[in-house]
């Protein structure tokens, strides 16, 4: 193990590189030191050297284990088996082989009449479901609380309904296309040095989809599909929150083939209220009462997101105090259960007051033979 170079240094990245850099790297030094290209005498050892580095950090787990415990973490981790025959490819599929071999080959893109884009790559001619697309939408705190219905413009491809996503004027104008045989893809062999090579390629006539319109649908000339604007309702439940999706199903892109639009995702996000704020299922609001109410008792009417509610300030309450609206918070959107709103207590203090009011005052403190001050100080003896 202490022979062994750094697999980061053996393809010549950071150990922060990406997949997509881990394949590039591997690509070029695999076509540069192939054995059947370059015929220096340590080709065929770098090659090997570089299909172990790369079968171990192409693999998340390995490379997991590799980037923790380095060369000793790989015994027995079903590491690099060595150089025979093409063997030293194990960690690639057969497009990466196509494209490293088609690079030194002349375009081709097999060896002795086996196809190195084979079935895995060929381009399906099924219905394919469509990408999903996504938006977002700002909405009011108390239209999240009780919920909404909101309209959405909407500008998407729909399946043509007179040819059903065909593009063709009749079932009867689609045939199989004559070039590919339905299959979408040809394919052409050549002899080389090395052998009998084929390449395929995406069917120039049917465009890889394995058929051939004779006659195109009018209506959306041959496309099988129409651009259109709509407008579409979208319910938003009470108790969403934001980042939380609502799903739009059939408003994504087109599919491919006749298959089904993908779905519309809008994230939600609710604009701040001037009082209220939300922690969980549960609303937080902050009013102001006067100290002569906080020390004597009151009953305030406060606003929730269901409107006023009574509340009793209970006699002695202190600054900063929390009282409980049991009910009046958010529905959870998995339940039934509705959350509390609380009432925080903010004692206003008047920094006016008029010549009443002071007598007032003065009159309490001259009646208390002790203020709180003075209790404080005599602690402190």
């Amino acid at each position: 193990m202490a022979d062994k170079r750094d697999y980061y240094d053996v393809l010549g990245i950071s150990k922060g590189a990406s997949d997509d850099e881990i394949k590039k790297a591997y690509r070029k030094l695999a076509k540069q030191y192939h054995p059947d290209v370059n015929k220096a005498p340590d080709a065929e050892a770098k090659f090997k050297e570089i299909n172990e580095a790369y079968e171990v950090l192409s693999d998340p787990q390995k490379k997991a284990t590799y980037d923790q415990f380095g060369h000793a973490g790989m015994d027995g981790a079903g590491g690099f088996s060595g150089f025979d025959g093409f063997s030293g490819f194990s960690g690639m599929n057969m497009d990466d082989l196509g494209d490293i071999f088609s690079s030194f080959m002349g375009g081709m893109g097999g060896f002795s009449g086996f196809n190195f884009r084979g079935s895995s790559s060929r381009r399906s001619t099924s219905p394919i479901k469509g990408d999903n697309r996504y938006m977002s939408m700002d909405i009011d705190f108390l239209d999240a609380v009780h919920g909404v219905d909101k309209i959405v413009n909407i500008t998407v491809d729909k399946k043509c309904p007179h040819c059903d996503g065909t593009g063709a004027q009749s079932k009867s104008d689609i045939e199989t296309c004559p070039t590919c045989r339905g299959t979408g893809r040809v394919t052409r062999q050549s002899r080389t040095p090395f052998g009998v090579v084929q390449q395929q390629s995406v069917c120039p006539d049917c465009k890889g989809n394995g058929k051939r319109i004779k006659k195109i649908c009018p209506y959306c000339n041959g496309e099988g599909y129409n651009n259109v604007k709509e407008q579409v309702e979208v319910s938003i439940p009470a108790g969403i929150n934001s980042g939380q999706q609502i799903r739009v199903a059939g408003y994504g892109e087109r599919g491919e083939n006749g298959g089904p639009n993908g779905d519309l995702y809008i994230e939600i996000r609710v604009r701040p209220h001037k009082y209220f704020t939300r922690e969980g299922n549960n609303i937080h609001i902050s009013v102001p009462i006067s100290s002569v109410d906080a020390t004597i008792g009151t009953v305030v009417d406060v606003p929730t997101a269901y409107g006023d509610v009574e509340l009793t300030i209970p006699a002695g309450t202190q600054p900063g105090q929390q009282l409980r609206l049991k009910g009046y918070g958010v529905k959870d959107l998995r339940s039934k259960n509705v959350g509390d709103q609380y009432v925080e207590v903010r004692v206003e203090i008047p920094k006016k007051l008029s010549r009443e009011e002071k007598e007032l005052y003065e009159k309490l403190a001259n009646r208390k033979k002790e203020n709180v001050f003075e209790k404080f100080k005599k602690s402190f003896k």
